[in-house]
């Protein structure tokens, strides 16, 4: 067996060309996918006080941020509403509104971007229940699956009319996908994408995105009845199996760099297209320490991001993405 002296692996590092000639993985601003925030009103920012550097957007001002993607690079915004509170009710009637917040916004990033850039839609019902979970509840607040999936089909064929490219359902519901994927069809959206939440965990990391969207402090007790335990590995393959059985495109792990190691055994196992979700509470975690001075912001980002690709991603969704479009363009 060759060894030292003959074997020098710090021969292909000695240089900055021989680095990038030998570098296994590549991040670009392609592997983006940017979450974005809307909010009711015109020429509104505000900002989510838990995320720094984000914000909610109005309507005309998400459309303004799509350009900015398009010109940084980024292929896909993925949408997320913060529905004022007189809109939610108990069943979240207002997903099926052809004019809600999630609508209007697609309509505006179509007609200002048109197929320059991809429009990713959340499918669940946590923006628009007065109870701040997923889906519909009985008296005891247990979370109802099928009745909840009849209302998932109709939100998922509300988004595709209004334009969207990509249904997202986070909602955790057993046999949401099949649903909706025949629904698609039957409606004529033959070619609008799936991408499944296959194996999203019942996290502590998403606090700072339900103060972004407004149901922190309207949830009732939790989500883990739904939402896989942490514990679980196995029960993630089996999760992302059928929701590839029934009809999905792509499949998301969330959250992102403590579940690594499920993206990995997803994308060796099933060999798809496999996404991940660097969550709020991700993010505020990195802004934190770079504030803190306990690392360099830009190289925090840029790691983190190619940590994700380096285990198997097709892309990421950050809140990083514009930042880190910038860096890389740089």
């Amino acid at each position: 067996m060759t060894a030292y002296p003959a074997i020098r692996l710090r021969r292909s590092r000695a240089s900055s060309w021989s680095r990038a000639l030998h570098r296994e993985t590549l991040l670009t601003p392609a592997d983006l996918i940017w979450p974005l925030f809307v909010t009711e009103g015109t020429g509104v920012e505000e900002p989510v006080a838990s995320l720094p550097g984000v914000s909610r957007w109005s309507v005309d001002l998400i459309a303004a941020r799509a350009k900015e993607a398009v010109a940084l690079g980024i292929p896909c915004l993925a949408l997320f509403p913060n529905t004022q509170s007189d809109r939610r009710s108990e069943d979240g009637a207002e997903a099926l509104n052809p004019d809600n917040l999630m609508c209007r916004a697609i309509r505006a990033i179509k007609d200002s971007c048109g197929d320059d850039i991809g429009v990713l839609t959340d499918v669940a019902l946590d923006p628009y229940t007065s109870h701040g979970q997923d889906g519909l509840i009985d008296d005891a607040g247990y979370v109802l699956n099928d009745a909840t999936v009849d209302v998932l089909v109709g939100q998922s064929l509300n988004q595709a009319a209004a334009g969207a490219d990509v249904i997202a359902p986070s909602d955790m519901m057993d046999g949401r996908i099949g649903a909706i994927r025949d629904a698609l069809e039957d409606a004529g959206h033959v070619n609008v994408q799936i991408m499944a939440y296959a194996a999203k965990y019942a996290s502590a990391f998403y606090g700072p995105f339900r103060d972004a969207v407004g149901s922190r402090g309207l949830l009732k007790g939790d989500k883990k009845t739904y939402q896989m335990d942490p514990a679980n590995a196995e029960e993630a393959l089996r999760e992302v199996e059928l929701d590839l059985a029934e009809g999905a495109d792509s499949v998301m792990v969330k959250p992102g760099l403590p579940y690594l190691d499920i993206v990995r055994r997803v994308k060796e196992a099933f060999e798809v297209p496999v996404f991940a979700y660097q969550v709020s509470g991700e993010y505020a975690m990195i802004e934190h320490a770079a504030a803190a001075g306990a690392g360099d912001r830009d190289a925090l980002v840029l790691e983190t991001l190619l940590a994700f690709k380096r285990a198997g991603c097709s892309g990421v969704l950050t809140y990083h993405a514009a930042h880190a479009a910038r860096l890389l363009g740089a």
